[in-house]
């Protein structure tokens, strides 16, 4: 039987376990509740930068002393900034557990920052960005997301501008890590093979420079108007986002957002994919989504065709959405979707890394674990009625803001 514990210490640090006795290998997660929603357009980008840079050095280990410590042992080190937070993780044996967590706690206590470093690292993050410039597929989220956001840190991408990215100094790192990885915004997560009791002694250990504590302020969401964004670029396909700002993390009604944006267009039983795809031949990428955050998603039907044919593929779109807001979705297309998305998330618990992402990300939202039942119960319980006057709120194409990148301009016009 699975074994959740919580423990919030002296100093704030919360440490969260869950113990598998069927597995022998751990993921341990350090997240800090930091990233590019808490920056500024002069400094945007510098949680992913700082993300990497502490894999550059401490004052104990070389760059390459990190990887061998953790790879010497068949374990894995790795990281990811989202808009919202920051997490460095390891993955390993068992037995391996205070190795991974010693170099882990090194890494975000005593990392040096030396000017020479941030320089090369800034020319390696600068070809990360231009490989998202050059990925229309990958570019055109970033700039959705940034116009439907206008006027809250929302806005900002996570990678960063090229201007912050090639400036930035040690001086502006050390104010950053000070101002936000503090202990009472770090959170210490673990799933798999691993005993609570010795995160805790772990952590105690390890975690000895006094990082501070931090006043939480809640950021507040006020959104400005958005209107259509034309990105021209020169390349063979258009690629288009028709979307919305809507239910956050914290709302209730997400769940039955995520249900109606797998009947729109997750999966190829979705409505979208067979009028695109399979009747009409003219997109091999078509899909909704829903990206989430605490206080609001980002709802949105993304689809890449031949220029020509990108108007009428945005009409069939509409005509789809018509018919939701018209009529309710049946109760068979209702319980697929429900099967889909829960199968999705009992697969998706074969894997320890993402048992401690989900507990870590219940934790920070929620201030508590939410069980597996629970979220099946939520998932359950959305009714036809529900979907339909939800759809009612968000579907309508009016509302919705366009974001295409192309060669031809003629595109927004005629989009319009």
């Amino acid at each position: 039987m699975n074994s959740y514990r919580l423990t919030k210490l002296n100093n704030g640090i919360m440490v969260v376990s869950e113990n598998l006795p069927y597995v022998r290998s751990f993921s341990l997660g350090f997240w800090f509740n930091t990233g590019s929603t808490n920056e500024t357009a002069s400094n945007n980008g510098i949680s992913h930068f700082i993300e990497h840079m502490l894999f550059k050095g401490t004052e104990h280990r070389t760059a390459k002393k990190i990887a061998d410590d953790i790879e010497s042992l068949g374990g894995y080190l790795n990281a990811f900034t989202s808009k919202e937070h920051t997490c460095y993780y390891g993955r390993g044996l068992s037995q391996h557990l205070p190795k991974t967590f010693e170099v882990l706690a090194d890494m975000v206590q005593y990392s040096v920052f030396k000017e020479r470093d941030i320089k090369k690292e800034a020319g390696v993050i600068i070809d990360e960005l231009n490989d998202i410039e050059d990925s229309p597929e990958e570019l055109i989220f970033d700039k959705f997301e940034s116009n439907i956001y206008n006027g809250a840190s929302l806005q900002y991408p996570i990678i960063g501008a090229a201007e912050n990215i090639e400036n930035f100094t040690s001086a502006e790192i050390i104010g950053y890590l000070n101002k936000f990885y503090s202990f009472n915004n770090l959170y210490i997560v673990a799933s798999g093979a691993v005993e609570h009791d010795m995160i805790v002694d772990l952590t105690n250990k390890f975690l000895t420079k006094n990082m501070g504590l931090r006043f939480k302020r809640k950021i507040k969401i006020k959104l400005l108007s958005a209107k259509d964004l034309f990105v021209e670029k020169d390349i063979q396909q258009t690629h288009v986002i028709l979307g919305k700002p809507t239910y956050g993390i914290s709302n209730k009604k997400r769940i039955a957002v995520s249900l109606l944006s797998h009947i729109i267009g997750e999966g190829s039983s979705s409505r979208l994919f067979q009028a695109l795809r399979e009747r009409n031949g003219i997109t091999y990428q078509v899909n909704s989504f829903l990206n989430s955050f605490y206080d609001v998603s980002s709802f949105g039907i993304y689809f890449s065709t031949n220029p020509k044919l990108a108007s009428k593929a945005m009409n069939i779109i509409y005509i789809e959405l018509q018919k939701l807001l018209n009529k309710p979705v049946s109760a068979k297309e209702l319980k697929r979707a429900k099967e889909y998305i829960k199968g999705s998330v009992v697969m998706s618990l074969e894997s320890t890394t993402n048992r401690m992402l989900r507990i870590a990300q219940s934790v920070i939202y929620f201030n508590k674990i939410k069980s597996v039942e629970q979220t099946m119960a939520e998932i359950e319980n959305v009714t036809i009625d529900e979907l339909f006057e939800l759809g009612k709120t968000i579907l309508d194409p009016g509302d919705f803001v366009k974001t295409i990148i192309s060669s031809d301009d003629r595109l927004i016009k005629s989009a319009s």
